[in-house]
Parts: structure tokens; sequence; C-alpha cells
């Protein structure tokens, strides 16, 4: 990307991404409840032994700025961050509205399009549809990815591939 052109913003949901809805093999990789940080579980979140550590330095290796696009708000940065060595990242505090997205549109797509303010962005998560990605192009200038991620595995090597190649083709647009 060219110099003031803004980096493109990640945004990652947890559940679902970080934390899949089936256990992972066992030996598949360094994992542990307690992260790399031998933090205690203060949480009482049992599925947090699906954390896989290495997904926190995957992330960084990213070429944007990380945020999180989870309900578990700012305890996302009190529970999770710590398990995957991340920092504090910003996240996003959802709207208390009764606004209903229109049909097919999950209710996590405006508030991020507008969070976005006209950034760039990737959205991790694993209920986005086309339905979002028409939304998004129809109501977002800049380039979008909105890449589901398969929540029985969780985030796999083949996203953070897509979400690489992805980044690479904006930076040669800019």
């Amino acid at each position: 990307m060219s110099v003031g052109v803004a980096r493109p913003l990640i945004f990652v949901d947890i559940d679902g991404v970080l934390i899949p809805f089936r256990a992972r093999p066992a030996g598949a990789g360094r994992r542990s409840g307690s992260g790399t940080r031998n933090e205690p579980d203060h949480s009482g979140n049992p599925l947090l032994d699906r954390l896989d550590p290495d997904d926190g330095r995957r992330l960084l290796a990213l070429r944007g700025d990380l945020v999180w696009a989870s309900t578990w708000t700012a305890e996302a940065n009190e529970v999770v961050a710590p398990r995957l060595d991340l920092p504090v990242l910003p996240f996003v505090n959802w709207p208390d509205t009764d606004e209903e997205p229109p049909p097919g549109v999950h209710w996590k797509t405006a508030p991020l399009t507008r969070w976005a303010a006209g950034r760039p962005f990737v959205w991790l998560d694993d209920e986005s549809t086309d339905a979002d990605r028409r939304w998004v192009a129809a109501h977002h200038a800049e380039p979008a990815l909105l890449h589901r991620v398969d929540s029985s595995l969780g985030l796999a090597d083949a996203d953070l591939a897509a979400v690489r190649e992805w980044l690479e083709q904006l930076d040669k647009r800019a």
C-alpha cells in the first residue's frame, strides 16, 4: 500500500472462528486452555481449551489492523487475547438497537461496515453469507473480504491463505 493509505481492518469473530464448535484433533498444534502466558481461566468457559495459541501469531502476521468483532466485546481482551499472546485490541461495541437487518443479512454486517468508516476490511466470521457480501458491496465504497470460516474447524491455514492473497491483491491496487 502506498504512503498515506490506511491499513485494512481485520475484524475477527471468536466463537466458531478462534473457538471451533468441534474439539480440535489431539496433537494438532500446541494448544492449552491457559495459552502461552499460563494465566488461570477466570471466565468459566470450558471451550477455551479449543483456542490455538498459534492463531495469535498468525493473525498478527497479517498486514492489517486487528479488531475484535465478537459479542465478547471487552472480554475478548481480558480472556482471549492473553491466551493468544495478542495485545489489547480495539473491539466493536455493538449498538443497542431494535433495528432489523434486511432479510438474510447478518446483524453484524451494517455495524461493521460503519465501524470500517471507509477503510478496506476483512471480516473473519462463521456466519457471513452472500447476502452480507452483496450488502457490503452496495454500502461500502472500499474493498471488503467477508471470509466465512468453518465453525466446526475454526481458523485454518486455508482461511489465512485466502486473507493473505486478498491483502496482496489490495496492495497491488494501491
